[in-house]
């Protein structure tokens, strides 16, 4: 039987995962994040599940106990954008197109 890997994330994060060609589920909060995790461990075509590590966090001990016990699916937390804001996102995006074009543009 072959595994796949899943993708468990916050909408902000998940087009970034469907542009790499992945499927991701999205949560918008870490109750969601926590129920849909608990969905996943029941799939059992899942191998590997990324999940976000605002979720992951905020795992109960029992859901932890869990994870440790089962070799399938391995569950491995990834961090998310730490912007701070509009404004820090925009001189972040700002700074990438100035690496790539090699000129500073003005995002409007």
């Amino acid at each position: 039987m072959s595994h796949s890997v899943q993708v468990l994330c916050r909408p902000e994060v998940a087009a970034g995962f469907a542009l790499a060609g992945l499927r991701p589920l999205e949560a918008f909060d870490s109750a969601v994040g926590i129920a849909r995790l608990r969905e996943l461990l029941r799939d059992p075509s899942a191998g590997v599940v990324l999940v976000e590590e605002s979720f992951y966090d905020a795992l109960p001990d029992d859901v932890r106990l869990e994870l440790s016990r089962r070799p399938l699916p391995m569950v491995v937390p990834f961090p998310g954008p730490q912007w701070g804001g509009r404004r820090e996102a925009e001189t972040y995006i700002i700074e990438l197109l100035r690496q790539v074009i090699g000129y500073r543009v003005r995002l409007k």
